[in-house]
């Protein structure tokens, strides 16, 4: 089984080796064996049920939920020359017979259908004759009821093991605590199935976070500095935020896209379709846009509003840099943050244990947030994990982090949140202990408070930090009663009596305020960063510009044509006959024939003489 799994992993995919657990899923599967498979989203997930699925009998069927995602899966393996479909509501009912068809003859080698159509009872009826390889469960962390993505309708897919209970079946998923494991193997009826959990660290990654001063500026001023030309996805909290942020970025020369779920269906899916399909495009998004997205070349992801949870952060930011090639994890972030994550989780109509269990995961992203330890170290520890050493690619490794002894200013923080009355926010609790005279001050009689005016040592940014913090650290607590107010943690005690001191971080000084934003640098010279070598860097840009001619030509993403790891070897080794071009990354034997000698003719600098032929 072995020397075949490793023959289509050359011939098919291009690969010559199995990354991490690669092999032995492939081979426990082969063997008819049921899978959960935990591996961070970029290390080949989809190899290990799509090698399988050629070396099994009959067709396997992959349960994908979303379109996008199972359309461009599907154009990937036809460009590998291998026999896939999909069954979803863009199809008319020609196509949905012809695909029908192709899996009743047994004709195909993968299907990928959406969850709901999986359940249907003609479709179950549809699939009881047929020759089943396999059952591949994607994103399966949508089966938990407490998780960021849940899918009501994946509930129902422990029916397969009820029905086929010979067919082997793989769960994937690219994150899930162990709450969420647990329910993906009880809900889906995996008590026998081998769990294989490869390491969540995406090195390639550079976790940033800044503090909120002007986010708008800040994107920029990040997008002009590391990602001029760069495609990536901007995280918003709110439908508005995200057609402003888009609309002012495309402003300043940027191509900018707005995705929300209030939007017009037709205009979303164009959206969509452009950020796959095209080049620079920065999609502008709520959190209901990226499960499954699989462009590998978003360099990347950038938060303006805080996640509610460490789960949905290292899914969001797992989308940049599938391919491996250095990617960016930048935030923006503030105590406002926290104060509307809590009000909503207060408003929201979840249960006691619910609010409890979602509380608690903020709370732990507020601690990744003020850390100042190794940032891939927190958030690894988060998922179980131990990294014995700093990464070194992240802000807090790369930018000294200095602390300073915060005991006497929380002891002033928190005693004017409890002589104010605990139900004030941090701009009013400032206030006070700045000696500020303001309206409000003065009505509620704060100004006789014996807080009043005995902060003056600090500035009012230096106070917003100390709130900031001490919120984070579980000292305040924010009321969830829409108000924002802020009131005595359980951690507060100790420090109030003198029993316990406090480090704070210090905050870096915000960058001087330019009067006018600097316009983006000319396209030309945004890649000039890509290769030293001028001669080097064209040949990159002519193989990118062959690349989407081809990809356009077929109305396909330009990655399914090829990577940009790809491409990127090309200019490195650029091989001289057919033979050596075989030997590159991701080139199996169907992706030689039909565009070796096209791209042969390019790195020779002959593409015009060159016809396209597809």
């Amino acid at each position: 089984m072995g020397h075949e799994a490793q023959q289509v992993l050359r011939s098919v995919f291009g690969f010559n080796s199995f990354r991490g657990e690669q092999e032995k899923i492939v081979d426990h599967l082969i063997q008819g064996g049921d899978a959960l498979v935990l591996m961070p989203t970029g290390s080949g997930k989809s190899l290990c049920y799509q090698i399988p699925a050629l070396i099994r009998p009959g067709t396997a069927i992959v349960v994908s939920p979303l379109i996008a995602l199972m359309q461009n899966q599907v154009s990937a393996l036809k460009q590998m020359g291998v026999k896939a479909a999909f069954l979803n509501s863009t199809l008319h009912y020609s196509a949905v017979q012809e695909v029908e068809n192709g899996l009743r003859s047994g004709a195909l080698d993968l299907l990928y259908v959406a969850p709901e159509r999986l359940m249907m009872p003609n479709f179950l009826s549809l699939l009881s004759p047929a020759w089943i390889a396999l059952f591949a469960i994607d994103e399966a962390h949508c089966v938990s009821q407490w998780g960021h993505d849940f899918r009501p309708e994946y509930l129902q897919l422990a029916v397969l093991h009820e029905r086929f209970p010979q067919i082997p079946r793989i769960a994937l998923t690219a994150t899930a605590d162990d709450t969420t494991r647990k329910e993906i193997i009880e809900k889906l009826n995996l008590h026998e199935a081998k769990i294989f959990s490869a390491s969540f660290d995406r090195p390639n990654i550079r976790y940033q976070i800044a503090l909120k001063q002007n986010t708008k500026k800040q994107l920029f001023d990040f997008l002009a500095a590391e990602h001029p030309g760069d495609s990536g996805i901007v995280y918003c909290l709110s439908r508005k935020k995200t057609e402003a942020v888009a609309e002012w970025l495309c402003g300043r020369g940027l191509k900018a896209l707005p995705y929300h779920a209030g939007m017009d269906a037709q205009v979303r899916h164009r959206n969509q379709d452009r950020f796959l399909k095209e080049e620079e495009i920065i999609i502008v998004a709520t959190v209901a846009f990226g499960m499954g997205i699989d462009k590998p070349n978003v360099r990347f992801v950038a938060h303006l509003d805080l996640p509610k949870s460490i789960e949905a952060y290292y899914q969001e930011t797992g989308r940049a840099g599938r391919d491996g090639l250095p990617a960016n994890a930048w935030m923006a972030y503030g105590l406002g943050d926290v104060v509307t994550l809590r009000q909503m989780l207060g408003q929201s109509d979840a249960d006691e244990k619910h609010k409890r269990i979602e509380l608690h995961k903020l709370n732990a992203m507020l601690g990744f947030c003020e850390t100042t330890q190794c940032r891939r170290q927190v958030l690894l520890k988060y998922f179980g994990e131990h990294l014995p050493r700093p990464c070194g690619n992240c802000d807090t490794c790369q930018n000294r982090i200095e602390s300073w002894d915060g005991t006497i200013a929380a002891q002033k923080a928190l005693s004017c949140v409890y002589r104010t009355g605990q139900k004030f926010g941090a701009g009013h609790l400032v206030d006070v202990l700045m000696g500020n005279a303001t309206e409000k001050v003065q009505n509620f009689r704060h100004d006789g408070l014996s807080t009043y005016g005995i902060g003056k040592e600090l500035t009012e940014g230096e106070w917003h930090s100390v709130f900031r913090q001490l919120t984070a650290g579980g000292y305040l607590v924010v009321d969830m009663d829409g108000y924002g107010g802020l009131r005595l943690g359980a951690e507060s005690k100790p420090v109030l009596k003198g029993e316990k001191t406090i480090q704070f971080r210090r905050d870096p000084r915000p960058a001087k305020k330019k009067k006018e934003l600097s316009p983006p640098p000319h396209r030309t010279a945004m890649r000039q960063a890509a290769y030293d070598n001028p001669a080097d860097h064209q040949l990159w840009e002519r193989l990118r510009a062959c690349r989407l001619e081809l990809a356009q030509k077929q109305g396909v993403p330009p990655y399914v044509v090829f990577h940009d790891s790809t491409l990127r070897e090309m200019v490195a080794v650029k091989p001289s006959n057919i033979e050596d071009f075989l030997n590159l990354p991701g080139v199996g034997a169907r992706k030689q024939e039909r565009y070796g000698e096209i791209f042969l003719e390019v790195i020779r600098g002959r593409e015009k003489a060159y016809v396209v032929h597809l």
